[in-house]
């Protein structure tokens, strides 16, 4: 084997210029275009940020209603991808089902020149808590459920098609703000992998369908799916804190906790958090909030690592009634925003993204004819 390259994996490597976001100066904070996430995630709504991310700015009341009207009327979905959407098995992770929906609405409705990528960002972002919420009702009820709600925000049209009722305000404000916090993070791997794509010149669909694929694996989305498992392990606090030593002296990985960029705290978690312990107050099982912060606890004092915002998010899609393995395609509903003003920004000024690589391989190798192979 040859040596290991210092910022293996890219960490640490800049690859590119954006105006989106920041992510982790000195150690922590996050802003998007400029604004703290603090203030996005106490004051705006989640179509207020996508608008900012796809569209520059802020938007003002008439933008802002104009805005919100477009995505409600982009909620529909043609009934071919909804004839596809029913043919996924029930056991089908809903990922994938992301991943084929996006792809199948990029057949049925091409991007076609690029002058029409903010209509396509914004039908993609409108289609997909349909596309999940579909399938979902679909596949393990039977329904054929009208996508096309009045809901304001796509929060309450998720959490009311996926649950088949009417949420409460909260919840759908909780849900929202996990969206704020999900939107935008920087050059992460699906961003990345979204950029790479637009560099070739590849239709919008493409580049978000790559960056489905891309957060798909359990490196990248899925911590709060695998940190939901983990906490459901345990019973009580002191369960928990004696659960969690035994995972650490097994040297098991203990998911939700750390993070590539950040070194002290991750900006996003005490603002979950606090949506969680909210929340915890009026659920059917508020010990699932003491679990995770007792394993926060645990984690801090013999690890030293800081829970991430997917740690959090796990209890509070919990207390939301959102089934585990629809928590990452949420990731995908908040992050879909940020993929498609990366692709519009890596469009703008564009060269196609092609790094160079250090060989580790033989120096030369003597050609042997088929027969005379050992």
């Amino acid at each position: 084997m040859g040596k290991k390259l210092e910022g293996a994996g890219l960490r640490g490597q800049v690859a590119g210029e954006t105006a989106l976001s920041t992510v982790g100066k000195e150690g922590k904070g996050l802003t998007y275009r400029g604004y703290a996430i603090e203030d996005l995630a106490e004051k705006a709504t989640f179509e207020e940020v996508a608008y900012m991310l796809l569209y520059g700015k802020l938007p003002n009341q008439d933008e802002y209603d104009s805005y919100t009207s477009k995505l409600r009327n982009y909620r529909d979905l043609p009934r071919e991808l909804k004839n596809v959407l029913t043919a996924i098995p029930k056991e089908t992770h809903p990922m994938d089902v992301l991943r084929t929906g996006t792809s199948m609405l990029g057949n049925l409705e091409p991007e076609g020149d690029f002058t029409n990528q903010n209509d396509t960002a914004d039908r993609i972002l409108a289609a997909m808590p349909s596309i999940m919420t579909y399938w979902y009702r679909a596949s393990h009820f039977g329904e054929d459920i009208d996508t096309l709600t009045d809901h304001k925000t796509m929060g309450g049209q998720f959490l009311s098609l996926l649950t088949g009722s009417e949420p409460s305000d909260e919840h759908i404000r909780a849900l929202d703000t996990s969206l704020v916090c999900y939107a935008e993070h920087g050059f992460n791997a699906s961003t990345f992998t979204a950029r790479t794509c637009a560099s070739t010149l590849s239709d919008m669909h493409s580049c978000i369908t790559a960056a489905i694929g891309t957060l798909r694996g359990p490196l990248h989305g899925g911590a709060n799916e695998a940190a939901m498992e983990m906490i459901e392990r345990f019973s009580s606090r002191e369960d928990a804190n004696v659960g969690v030593k035994n995972m650490l002296a097994n040297k098991e990985k203990i998911m939700g906790f750390g993070h590539a960029v950040y070194s002290d705290e991750d900006p996003r978690n005490k603002i979950v958090k606090a949506w969680a312990k909210k929340l915890s107050s009026s659920a059917s099982n508020p010990v699932i909030y003491e679990v995770s912060e007792e394993i926060e606890k645990v984690m801090s004092e013999e690890k030293n690592l800081f829970a991430n915002t997917d740690f959090y998010m796990a209890s509070t899609y919990n207390f939301l009634g959102i089934p585990t393995p629809i928590f990452t395609p949420l990731f995908v509903i908040g992050r879909t925003s940020g993929w498609a003003a990366n692709v519009m920004e890596q469009r703008a000024d564009n060269r196609i993204i092609r790094p160079s690589e250090e060989y580790i391989g033989p120096e030369s190798a003597t050609w042997v004819d088929l027969q005379d192979r050992d």
